[in-house]
């Protein structure tokens, strides 16, 4: 039962406490001395994970979530929302791996239900923890990382919220496919965390390069089966509750405008907030952009069109762009319901284990560079993963 995993939550957020048009009202939330909310029905599930064993120099309270939580419930309710339910907040294992043991049954239980956690942390090494959610399932998984840096590590560190990454590569078996990186910034990456990242074929995306044109990372989310998010990517005017916050970074509306891309990508199914700091929030103005950020990916997911490209049909354009570099033409297949845009991977579906992958998100700015005769990154990096 996953009710033994979980503290109830106290009687500030019973529903009645709430006005009728607020999602407070209508969140099937584990109350004290009330039954634990049941998963029939549920599209959406809040887990409070107040574990900062595994944080670098950024330790919380753990009246961080519910600070996080009261803003929350306090935002309005729109015609697609989707039905959530409030676990409460995770009960912590004796140990850290105990704390990891824990959320990835909570994950993949969560997961076998069709139903999308959201998790509040905590450090960001729980990152690790909700991937071995998707392991226990051995689903593979393409994980983005909202971050300035990549917390690699090195090959014998421990996992915590520095190397938490590195710790995902290494684990055998693997089921990561693909890593994507939004918003590192160069001065807090070396050379040689770059060089790795080529040399995986991981997909990694400045800051200075999203912020020209923040449209250009909704097919990297939309890619995602999962997205953790570091709040220290958010600049620190925007979001000071966090030790590791600097001048630069996310404004709040470019932050929750990739939430919502997030959320109405068909394939997301999980996406959790870290490193957030009550102790150094002004007048709770970060717990407020991480109430509005879980808002906007949860309005993404409601307004989702359900689109399988996979099926052709009139709702779909199918481009043939032969480019001389490579054998086969590259495939683009484009959306007349909402103009996103797929390149279609040359892999035998019968006989690889990476057949989910065989439709790559991508721009229009891709299919122009293909028209020019050039290979896009993304189709490059995933047809060497796929060979």
């Amino acid at each position: 039962m996953l009710s033994n995993y979980f503290y109830p939550l106290n009687e500030t957020f019973n529903r009645s406490n709430f006005p009728g048009d607020s999602l407070g009202s209508v969140i099937y939330s584990n109350i004290a001395e009330r039954n634990f909310p049941s998963f029939e029905g549920a599209d959406i599930a809040i887990v409070g994970v107040s574990e900062y064993r595994g944080g670098v120099a950024n330790i919380n309270s753990k009246n961080g979530i519910d600070a996080i939580r009261e803003k929350f419930y306090k935002l309005k309710i729109h015609l697609n929302s989707r039905s959530i339910i409030d676990l409460g907040n995770l009960i912590l294992g004796d140990t850290l791996s105990d704390t990891y043991a824990a959320i990835s049954t909570v994950v993949s239980e969560l997961l076998s239900n069709n139903i999308i956690p959201i998790i509040i942390g905590g450090s960001q090494d729980l990152t690790y923890a909700h991937y071995c959610g998707y392991k226990k399932l051995e689903q593979i998984v393409n994980l983005v990382c909202v971050d300035s840096r990549f917390d690699l590590g090195s090959p014998d560190d421990g996992c915590n919220s520095e190397t938490f990454l590195g710790n995902i590569i290494m684990e055998q078996p693997n089921y990561l496919f693909n890593f994507s990186n939004v918003g590192y910034q160069t001065y807090f990456v070396g050379s040689s965390s770059i060089e790795m990242m080529n040399k995986l074929f991981f997909e990694t995306y400045r800051l200075g390069h999203l912020r020209t044109n923040i449209e250009e990372a909704e097919p990297i989310v939309r890619n995602a089966d999962f997205i953790s998010v570091d709040i220290s990517s958010i600049r620190n005017s925007d979001a000071p509750g966090n030790k590791n916050a600097t001048p630069n970074g996310f404004y709040g509306e470019e932050i929750c405008q990739i939430m919502m891309y997030s959320g109405l990508s068909d394939k997301s199914t999980g996406i959790g907030f870290y490193e957030y700091n009550l102790d150094l929030d002004i007048n709770f103005q970060t717990a407020h952009l991480i109430a509005q950020m879980m808002w906007f990916y949860i309005e993404g997911v409601g307004n989702r069109k359900n689109e399988t490209p996979a099926i052709a049909g009139s709702n779909y354009l199918t481009y043939r762009v032969p480019i001389s570099e490579i054998e086969n033409d590259i495939v683009f297949i484009k959306s007349l319901k909402s103009n996103r845009w797929w390149m279609k991977m040359p892999v035998e579906l019968s006989k690889n284990r990476f057949m989910s992958q065989h439709l790559m998100p991508c721009s229009y700015k891709d299919y122009q560079q293909a028209c020019a005769n050039e290979v896009p990154d993304r189709w490059w990096n995933a047809f060497h993963k796929l060979s």
